[in-house]
């Protein structure tokens, strides 16, 4: 048990620190960055892999200090709305993906979407909450370019990219897929190392 935490924590790390790294690659353009959704990747891949605990933390993480370290995003209110939105990724991902009966393609898929769906959503009602919809600060129409239609290049980036990277790791032997109920032998993450 202890050394899956330990493992948990060191890809935790990685994770975390790719989070920080790749806006980046896409740095110059901010609406570039906007749309690729760099910072969601990791959080993601987190959750998926180290589990609902782990991705929460990670994804809570990675916007404040990216904020507090590189004044991007900024803090007030996009950094705290990313936290918000992030922490619900990692959690939402890692919690239905851990708990279904098999662990394969399918069900990254169903756990990116329901994440991806949460969200959002999480998303929007932090919005709400820092901005107020009194007087027209958030509206409906607000929600739905953030939340939507700006995305729409990072969802489809995410829905192809992480399944893909997924099925390599479990190719590796570094992750397991699960095809058959769990007897708790074969749902180790990197187990052979």
């Amino acid at each position: 048990m202890m050394k899956k935490e330990i493992k948990n924590l060191s890809l935790s790390a990685m994770f975390l620190a790719l989070g920080l790294v790749l806006p980046f690659l896409t740095m110059q353009i901010p609406a570039i960055g906007k749309m690729l959704l760099p910072m969601h990747i990791p959080v993601l891949l987190c959750g998926l892999i180290c589990g609902w605990k782990w991705g929460l933390i990670v994804g809570l993480i990675v916007p404040l200090l990216r904020s507090t370290m590189f004044g991007m995003p900024i803090m007030y209110p996009a950094a705290i709305a990313m936290a918000a939105e992030l922490a619900t990724y990692g959690a939402i991902s890692g919690y239905i993906y851990h708990n279904m009966k098999y662990q394969c393609v399918p069900g990254v898929y169903k756990s990116l979407v329901a994440a991806m769906i949460a969200g959002r959503v999480v998303w929007g009602a932090a919005m709400m909450i820092i901005l107020g919809v009194k007087g027209g600060a958030f509206t409906w129409g607000a929600f739905m370019t953030g939340a939507i239609i700006e995305a729409v290049p990072g969802i489809i980036l995410q829905l192809i990219l992480i399944p893909l990277i997924m099925v390599v790791l479990n190719n590796a032997g570094l992750i397991r897929f699960r095809r058959q109920p769990d007897d708790g032998a074969d749902n180790r993450v990197l187990e052979n190392n």
